[in-house]
């Protein structure tokens, strides 16, 4: 005995089921490119007349100023090459947040010595979180790019 519309129904889920998925597994294009070498992180793109790093267009106050601090640390001694990356997240949203962002390591003459990312989770609104991740690099004379930043709701 055979029951054709309980296979036809079996089918319209699936395949509803498929458009459901692929539509959440879609690639976001607003991801911006690595931004122009010449753009320095500590510096603030606002307010100089000049498009934030990676060529977004962001409204003041945006979640790109939560990264309060980004910088190398040299603890490199007695010939030995130890150097970090520190950072300071100050969560200025009113939920709580889970930061990433990644960044490349540039030497004066322009070539790309190192990249990574960097991740918090769970900073509280207001709260203030600081971190730091070791290097492979062997100078700490590189300038350093964010290339992305992202700041989500932390579950």
């Amino acid at each position: 005995m055979r029951r054709p519309g309980v296979v036809a129904a079996c089918v319209a889920v699936v395949m509803v089921g498929g458009l459901v998925v692929a539509g959440c597994a879609a690639e976001d294009d607003s991801s911006a490119p690595v931004p122009d070498k010449s753009t320095p992180t500590t510096e603030k793109a606002e307010g100089q007349g000049e498009e934030p790093q990676g060529g977004r267009s962001e409204a003041a106050g945006s979640e790109r100023d939560d990264l309060v601090s980004f910088e190398i640390d040299d603890r490199s001694q007695a010939g030995f090459e130890n150097i970090w990356v520190t950072w300071t997240i100050r969560n200025r949203s009113s939920e709580k947040s889970d930061y990433t962002w990644e960044w490349e390591a540039v030497a004066p003459d322009g070539k790309r010595l190192y990249n990574s990312t960097e991740l918090a989770t769970d900073v509280q609104p207001g709260q203030t979180a600081a971190g730091e991740s070791p290097t492979t690099l062997k100078t700490s004379g590189v300038k350093i790019n964010i290339t992305e930043f992202d700041r989500s709701k932390s579950w």
